[in-house]
Formats: C-alpha cells, sequence, structure tokens
C-alpha cells in the first residue's frame, strides 16, 4: 500500500468512528426523550432492556438510567467473549451514552407535559424509531437484548428478529400483569410503529425494486434502460414454456422513483412486454447505498 492509499484508509477510519459516534449521541438523545418525555410520565413500556428499566423505575422508584447500565453490565461481560470486538466496542459505547443521556432527560417531562396516553405512545414511537433506525442505518445499536439476540443467533442460529421478539413478548406478558392490560395494549402499538419506523430508516424511503422482463426485443430495451436510467442490466437466458423458444430476460435493480420512467420506456419499445416488479429488502452494489446492519 503506497503513503496516499494509507492516508485515505486512516482518514476513512477515522470519519467513520465519528460518523457513527454521532449517530450513537443522536440517536440515543432521541431514544431517551421517547423514554423520559413519553413513556414514562404515561406509564407505557419500550422493548429490550429500555423496557425492563422502565418497569423498574415505575416499581421501585431507581431512574431508567441507572438501571440500563447495571443490566447492560453482565450482557457486556458475556459478548465480549463470543462476537465481534468492534461491534461490541460500538454497543458497549452506545449504552454508557444512553444511560447517561436517560439520566440527564429524567426531568424534561415537566416543561413538556403530555396526558393523552394515545398521543404519548405514538409520538415516543416515532422519536424512539427514528433514533434507532439512525443507530442501525449507521452500523451500531444500544446494546441489551441486541447483545443477547446475536450471540443466540451465534450460538444457536436462532433469527435475530425471533430473538427479540422472545425477549418483548415477555416484557409485554409482564406490563400485562403489572400495569393492566390497557398500558400493554397501547405499548404494543408503540412498539409496532417504533419498528416500522426503525425499518424505514435503516433501508430508506426511497425503496429498491427488482425488475424482470420478457420481450422479444430485449437488446432494444437494454440498451434504453441503460441509456435513459442508467442503470445496469443482466440477460437472464430462458426458455418460453409453450413455444421452446429462446429468450433473452432481462433483470435490473431500479429505485422506486425509476419505475415509471420505466414503464414508460417498455410501452415505447414493446407494448407486448411482460414484466413483473418486486420490493428488494435490501441492495449492496454501484449505484446503491446499503444499510450496514
Amino acid at each position: 500500500m503506497n503513503i496516499n492509499k494509507a492516508g485515505q484508509s486512516t482518514l476513512g477510519g477515522i470519519k467513520e468512528i465519528f460518523t457513527k459516534i454521532f449517530f450513537i449521541i443522536i440517536g440515543n438523545l432521541l431514544c431517551s426523550l421517547a423514554f423520559n418525555v413519553f413513556f414514562v410520565p404515561n406509564g407505557l413500556l419500550s422493548g429490550g432492556v429500555g423496557g425492563i428499566a422502565i418497569m423498574t423505575q415505575y416499581l421501585t422508584g431507581i431512574t431508567t438510567g441507572l438501571t440500563v447500565f447495571l443490566i447492560n453490565l453482565p450482557i457486556f461481560i458475556i459478548g465480549v467473549r463470543m462476537l465481534d470486538k468492534k461491534f461490541i466496542t460500538y454497543a458497549f459505547i452506545s449504552m454508557l451514552v444512553f444511560s447517561s443521556w436517560l439520566t440527564i432527560t429524567k426531568d424534561f417531562a415537566q416543561y413538556f407535559v403530555i396526558e393523552d396516553t394515545l398521543l404519548a405512545s405514538v409520538f415516543g414511537a416515532v422519536l424512539n424509531g427514528l433514533g434507532m433506525g439512525l443507530m442501525f442505518r449507521n452500523g451500531t445499536c444500544q446494546g441489551g437484548f441486541d447483545v443477547v439476540a446475536s450471540i443466540l443467533k451465534k450460538r444457536l442460529n436462532v433469527n435475530i428478529g425471533t430473538g427479540l421478539m422472545m425477549f418483548n413478548t415477555v416484557i409485554i406478558t409482564l406490563s400485562s400483569l403489572l400495569f393492566g392490560h390497557k398500558s400493554a395494549m397501547y405499548t404494543l402499538i408503540s412498539m409496532y410503529m417504533g419498528y416500522q419506523i426503525l425499518d424505514k430508516v435503516q433501508t430508506g424511503f426511497n425503496i429498491q425494486k427488482n425488475v424482470v422482463i420478457i420481450s422479444e426485443k430485449s437488446k432494444e430495451l437494454s440498451t434504453a434502460i441503460i441509456e435513459q436510467l442508467h442503470r445496469g442490466v443482466t440477460f437472464l437466458k430462458g426458455q418460453g414454456g409453450y413455444t421452446q423458444e429462446n429468450k433473452d430476460i432481462i433483470y435490473c435493480t431500479l429505485t422506486s422513483r425509476e419505475i415509471a420512467k420505466l414503464k414508460e420506456i417498455v410501452n415505447e419499445v414493446d407494448p407486448k412486454a411482460f414484466f413483473t416488479i418486486t420490493d428488494v429488502v435490501e441492495v449492496k452494489g454501484k449505484g446503491f447505498k446499503s444499510a450496514e446492519i
């Protein structure tokens, strides 16, 4: 590696560190405001360690920031031995920041009083989902059950989403038993909305689409797509089941904003073309920005 490449690599590493730290700070601030302004004053919970911390505060008066820190300590001790060190390091930093923000913002509710539980669950979900989404989009998390779920994935091949849902189901069940079904139902609304927003922030709002086109004019269509949409195409070899004719099937990935233009191109070049469009969860490659985790 020459000096210029080494310098670029170092600058890239420093930029990555500062970017992750920045979004850890901002994301956890939003989550803390959701907890202390919307959830705690209105008897609502959240998922993961945060939900347990809120429950503990309701029952004992111990602040959420302290509880989050104490619960996370043994989780990280186990995680250090089993998971990637880089992942654990950022998760540990995030946990410390989250605990600090929860302590700093614990009295903010007195400046912004929300007496409607439904409004609190909705707007709390917006802030919490936005905060988590910003961290996940930039390759970090809050620690806690994210670490436990990662351990289960590595050791027992349990899907991370399934693991998190198992933990959150336990929290909601306890919430229902301790605080009544109404609080649990509002919490479910908040969790659902929060995870929807997290997904949107993590993957982006301009959803990618997979397109498959079967046409007698595949060469002309592919040329038009490349020239007008500036997207690459791939030819898949196919054969008609009835005609037994060999065909070049066009396969390409576009953004949702480009689909309308694609339809114009297809209608102009070959109105008889058959094509399908499907949503894509994630794309990584030239021309597309992918979420890190």
